[in-house]
């Protein structure tokens, strides 16, 4: 109890002390970890960003020089803190669902309270705004949504709310839904099922598995992580269930395929697999780079020319260097069991 109360103490100091090094033209937003935090605001408060030039600098690339329109009514900003080993989903929903707003955020160091134009560089920038035409299998509505992720580090969430095509008022309300694992550090250290196998040049293997005997790795902020990049924190829902590991190496120059096929048809699964160097010993979810990640997973929408069925297959490439290799098999949707077959050819 004394432990949680220090905590509790700590973390309102802290706070205190943080929202005082951010600019007065900011408003500071308490997100609360694992809830959704709403604030409600109007471009009224907000001020014209005349030089837009920093969102197409290749240290940003928040959005091109082309989106420019926009952007060009008044910017209303906010900030917040992301946790390490974190995601968050901000939502912008206008009031009048016939005004037109845009949305972006930028996510920089702890120590860096810089706001536009003024901003040189960030770790992240992502941004959404009215579409110029129609994306195929998909639909939008008058509200906005990005999304960032952290993995060992915390970081400084700057938002923009803007006008588009010179818009200056409107009221509109900001949701802010952040996920952290802090909250639940053993899941960050937990024993994860792996499996090492020897794999054969010119010859293809075949490995039984099951779902049942894995974990579920609740903390999927690594994969969105830009050192990582296999897969968007938009995907989660796909890698959600149990994994089980496989561990293996490819050869100097080689090239392998990894399939797996579940037993049940109707088992959504998912596979990923990354390469490291044979003496990184690194396993989700602590892994903070590697040299390739792939996955796939049920596809969103139909893919033109293409079908797809219950089966996941990734492909891996070396050069002149051996590399370890980590497959992870994991259930979509939540899913805890099931069995399947691993198959893997190398050439």
């Amino acid at each position: 109890m004394k432990k949680n109360l220090f905590l509790v103490a700590f973390t309102i100091l802290a706070t205190q002390i943080l929202f005082a090094q951010y600019p007065s033209t900011v408003n500071m937003i308490d997100a609360k970890p694992n809830e959704l935090t709403t604030f409600t605001g109007n471009l009224l408060t907000g001020v014209k960003v005349e030089d837009l030039s920093w969102a197409a600098n290749s240290s940003v690339a928040c959005f091109p020089a082309t989106q420019n329109s926009k952007f060009t009514g008044h910017h209303v900003f906010h900030a917040f803190q992301i946790p390490a080993y974190s995601v968050v989903t901000i939502k912008l929903t206008p009031a009048d669902a016939k005004a037109n707003f845009s949305l972006y955020g930028y996510q920089v160091a702890t120590t860096n309270y810089a706001v536009v134009p003024n901003l040189t560089s960030c770790t992240s920038c992502e941004a959404d705004y009215k579409w110029d035409n129609p994306k195929k299998g998909e639909t939008q509505d008058h509200t906005r949504s990005i999304t960032f992720n952290s993995t060992t580090n915390a970081y400084n969430i700057f938002i923009g709310v803007a006008g588009a095509e010179g818009l200056i008022k409107g009221d509109y309300t900001l949701s802010i839904d952040l996920y952290t694992e802090l909250l639940e550090a053993p899941l960050l250290t937990q024993v994860l099922n792996t499996t090492t196998i020897k794999i054969e040049k010119g010859k293809i293997l075949t490995f039984n598995g099951d779902l049942s005997k894995g974990s579920v790795v609740k903390d999927l902020s690594w994969a969105a992580n830009s050192s990582v990049a296999c897969f968007p924190a938009t995907q989660n829902s796909k890698f959600n269930g149990n994994h089980v590991f496989y561990v293996t190496e490819i050869p100097i120059k080689s090239k392998m395929k990894i399939k797996i096929i579940p037993d049940d048809v109707k088992s959504n699964m998912s596979i990923y697999a990354y390469m490291v160097a044979t003496t990184n010993e690194a396993m989700v979810p602590q892994l903070t780079s590697c040299v390739t990640c792939e996955c796939e997973h049920k596809w969103d929408n139909p893919k033109k020319g293409k079908t797809q069925d219950h089966t996941r297959t990734v492909n891996l490439n070396s050069t002149t260097t051996p590399y370890r290799v980590v497959i992870g098999i994991a259930g979509a949707e939540g899913l805890l069991t099931g069995t399947f077959k691993l198959e893997i050819t190398l050439e």
